[in-house]
């Protein structure tokens, strides 16, 4: 364990972070499944649901969570798949 102030404060802020990036990954992981399922079902939600996965992968993008690069693939791939 860290002696210093300073790095005992970064042990905290860097579990509360991954605390929050480990819950805004699941969450992110959680609504691409729905959408492919609801494309892959032809459900009537369905581009409700692909809307709603691509506002979080654009979130998860923004956050630094995930590449753009990354995002601005899975947004295609959805669109692909919808259509």
């Amino acid at each position: 364990m860290a002696n210093i102030k300073s790095a005992k404060k970064r042990v905290k802020v860097i579990a509360t972070k991954t605390a929050r990036n480990k819950a805004i990954k699941s969450d992110l992981k959680t609504a691409l499944k729905k959408a492919d399922a609801a494309v892959a079902n032809n459900a009537d939600n369905k581009v409700e649901v692909v809307r709603a996965a691509i506002k979080k992968v654009d979130m998860a993008a923004s956050k630094g969570i995930m590449h753009k690069n990354k995002a601005a693939r899975k947004k295609s791939q959805l669109a692909l798949k919808l259509n």
